[in-house]
């Protein structure tokens, strides 16, 4: 699979490409900063040479006035690496993933490396058809957030040569990994933010689980009803609705668990769409949030301030958690890195709002 084709304009003025000449080469760049072109391939290439920094910023205004872009291509050719890292993400509409995406991005940027972004739409088929195409060669490392846990799709990178870091929602197994992970604790989150609707009274807490076999849906389902077991609350199945993680299920859902006899008194979504959707259930229903009806979202999406009452969540640190895996991945493309695998606990913290 092959990435777009990108087309960069400039509207600086350029005196080489002005009068005719086509292509900038090194040597024009050299010339204009008083060097060696040797000295400009070194700073080009970012090889480990020692470059006094007037020098080096010589060279670096120079390309900046001539407009020069280093030609990729013959550098991939030079050091046998495509520049070029992947990202394979479950669903790009989400409103968690462009913030993660731009840490990734960010530290992409800082080793002068392409990013490559799949979106497999949860699709485990392909998933594993985007490890194949990323296993021919099209990249040198790579950040998955893999849906549909796969084996397979695991090896088939790794065979490959392909460094790898997946983003999980679960601590992983000592000793089961080939390689490097970054993740939160769903479990503990999602624990930790119904603990939080205990603490302030509610003993009826509902849930919009999502869709069910999803990894958010069973780890976040988990901590929900280890908090009421901590507790000693009962576990009422007729307060767990489900949902595709979507503003309209949670409206819908959250409607299902107002008409129950003893409806609840709080709500526990398992993303922060479903929750949004579930405060505007309650208003519509006649109630208020959080007079009536407490509601406790997931992920702390930019709506999650914007929506009102303001939602109370978990906050995941989205950018720090995509530049976490970019910095692990880059380790190891570009060094140093440990021989060890690497397991990397990010953090979590109940953001507190209005609709608690």
């Amino acid at each position: 699979m092959k990435p777009d084709l990108y087309i960069i304009a400039s509207n600086t003025y350029n005196p080489l490409v002005m009068s005719g000449k086509k292509k900038l080469t090194q040597k024009d760049v050299a010339k204009l900063a008083g060097v060696s072109q040797a000295i400009v391939s070194h700073v080009v290439n970012k090889t480990d040479k020692v470059i006094p920094d007037a020098t080096r910023q010589r060279v670096l205004t120079a390309m900046e006035d001539l407009g020069y872009t280093p030609n990729k291509a013959a550098r991939s050719l030079r050091a046998k690496k495509t520049f070029t890292i992947a990202c394979i993400v479950p669903d790009i509409t989400n409103a968690f993933f462009p913030a993660f995406l731009r840490g990734i991005q960010s530290v992409a940027d800082q080793h002068d490396y392409d990013l490559i972004i799949y979106d497999s739409n949860t699709s485990g088929a392909k998933e594993l058809n985007y490890a194949r195409s990323l296993g021919s060669g099209h990249v040198d490392g790579a950040v998955a957030v893999i849906y549909q846990r796969d084996e397979a799709l695991i090896s088939n990178l790794l065979d490959n040569g392909i460094h790898l870091v997946t983003f999980e929602g679960a601590r992983p197994e000592t000793g089961t990994r080939q390689h490097d992970v970054v993740y939160i604790d769903n479990v503990t989150a999602a624990q930790a933010a119904v603990t939080y609707l205990i603490e302030r009274g509610h003993t009826k807490i509902g849930m919009l689980a999502g869709t069910e076999g999803t990894p958010p849906h069973q780890r976040r389902l988990q901590g929900y009803q280890q908090a009421l077991h901590t507790h000693k609350l009962g576990f009422n199945a007729h307060y767990v609705r489900h949902g595709d993680y979507t503003e309209s299920t949670g409206f819908s859902e959250t409607e299902a668990l107002l008409t129950l006899p003893e409806r609840p008194t709080a709500v526990f979504a398992a993303n922060d769409l479903m929750a949004i959707g579930a405060i505007f259930a309650v208003q519509n229903a006649g109630l208020q949030v959080p007079e009536d009806v407490a509601v406790m979202g997931f992920d702390d999406i930019p709506a999650a301030h914007l929506v009102r009452p303001q939602l109370t969540t978990v906050r995941q640190f989205q950018e720090k958690t995509g530049q976490q895996t970019a910095q692990l991945l880059f380790e190891r493309l570009c060094g140093p890195a440990p021989e060890e695998v690497r397991a990397v606990e990010m953090p979590y913290e109940i953001v507190e709002r209005e609709s608690t």
